[in-house]
């Protein structure tokens, strides 16, 4: 098959590089020159562990190839992908859509046979039949049908989820389209990996209904942690004993600084819009989004209290800026909110993150940059674990107790365990959901 993917963001670069992988001739489109010209060059511009090898694979023989022109790599496609960003527009929480019309509209244009439009991008329901409303507008001899594809791809996991998931969700609404898409995703079927098809609004409800569920889930296992604080309860334990239930399943019940990243904060927002549009009140999404805003401000005051209620003048070392650990993504992350708290309480923040640091740099003004965590932490009165990359699942906390002007430890990832931290020498270890360890001046 031939495929052009418009657009080389994460979704649509590891879509386009897993499509060729399956042995489908793919061109990726992007309108960035620059991105362009460092894709042509074997460089990846965002970090998914993996994906540098398999793209330089599939370049190497054949399959994959990079352009700005969008009529040429449109021209002859047996399908074209629209996977350009759909950011909250400001103001209203909604989708911003346009990018995905502009798309379109171009696409309209650069026709030249029966072709398969597909949607990947994250649209609010209605918008893959505006799409078709689009083109059939601005080409009306144009021969297509348009489909809906959602992606599940975990960032940091996505080329696992592509080659292995546990569903590929299509909505349609004619054969000759399902015909395109079952060719496309044979090498998955094959392999007994289901493909489920639905109508154009049931596969993006899918995609808005279980992001809103998973976030639901991790902003409720926050909410009980904030209660096992208080009564004596152990979160990981109460975690552990729902997750064994497998009506609830033991994935995303790990209590945190609340959920961030490209999809989680988007889709939650935008589906508590359309059901303000609707006049269906998503009321337990909005709960979500609300109490997810609110755990992250909890974060800065387990910190002030780890230092006596002011960071002023005191040294903090955050350790992970990202909104989850292997990939250099800060959309939304904790860290946006936290770290300027600290920095505008008159911390100094020294930050270390394998990925993040050049992402993260214009977006956490104030911070001081280092290379790993004992030296963040030299000198340090506390040290934050806001990210759970597995560099900092190992430190040898001694040595880092012992280089600390005041050893103290905000561990908002429960990577460590009060015990740990004591025995290590820490004068101070606080978590989430678990009892504090502080010793006394006494000892």
């Amino acid at each position: 098959m031939r495929i052009a993917m418009i657009g080389t963001g994460y979704v649509g670069l590891v879509s386009g590089v897993c499509f060729s992988d399956f042995g489908h001739d793919v061109v990726c489109v992007d309108k960035d020159p620059d991105k362009i010209a460092m894709l042509e060059r074997g460089e990846v511009p965002i970090y998914e562990p993996g994906l540098d090898d398999l793209m330089a694979k599939n370049v190497r023989d054949g399959r994959l190839s990079f352009t700005g022109d969008l009529k040429a790599a449109v021209a002859g496609a047996d399908a074209v992908f629209i996977a350009v960003g759909t950011p909250t527009r400001r103001g209203d929480g909604h989708a911003d859509l346009t990018y995905v019309y502009a798309a379109a509209e171009e696409i309209a244009d650069a026709l030249t046979g029966y072709t398969v439009v597909v949607t990947k991008s994250t649209v609010p329901l209605g918008t893959n039949r505006q799409v078709k409303r689009v083109i059939r507008k601005t080409n009306p001899d144009a021969e297509f049908d348009v489909a809906s594809n959602p992606e599940f791809l975990r960032e940091g996991a996505a080329i696992d989820d592509f080659m292995r998931p546990d569903r590929v969700v299509v909505g349609l609404h004619s054969d000759r389209a399902k015909d395109v898409m079952d060719d496309i995703y044979r090498p998955l079927s094959l392999r007994d990996f289901p493909v489920v098809y639905t109508d154009l609004e049931s596969a993006e409800m899918i995609k808005y209904a279980a992001n809103a569920f998973l976030a639901t889930k991790i902003t409720f296992i926050n909410e009980i942690a904030a209660l096992c604080e208080r009564t004596g309860a152990d979160v990981k334990d109460v975690a552990k004993g729902m997750g064994m239930d497998g009506r609830i399943g033991d994935k995303f019940l790990h209590a945190g600084p609340g959920y961030g990243g490209s999809c989680f904060p988007k889709d939650t927002s935008a589906l508590a819009r359309m059901g303000q549009e609707h006049a269906v009140p998503m009321q337990i999404t909005e709960t979500v989004i609300k109490v997810n805003d609110e755990i992250k401000r909890r974060m800065i005051d387990k910190v002030m209290d780890l230092c006596d209620g002011s960071v002023n003048g005191k040294t903090v070392a955050i350790l992970g800026v990202t909104f989850k650990p292997n990939t250099d993504d800060m959309r939304d992350a904790p860290a946006l909110t936290i770290v300027p708290a600290l920095v505008g309480g008159g911390a100094k923040v020294r930050a270390v993150d394998p990925q993040g640091h050049r992402e993260a740099e214009h977006l956490l003004p104030g911070v001081h940059w280092v290379e790993d965590a004992y030296k963040a932490a030299h000198n340090a009165d506390v040290v934050v674990i806001l990210t759970e990359w597995n560099e900092f699942r190992a430190l040898d906390l001694k040595r880092m107790a012992r280089k600390m002007n005041t050893a103290r430890m905000a561990d908002l990832r429960n990577v460590y365990s009060p015990k740990d931290a004591k025995r290590a020498g820490f004068q101070a270890y606080v978590s989430i959901g678990r009892k504090d360890m502080r010793i006394d001046k006494d000892g």
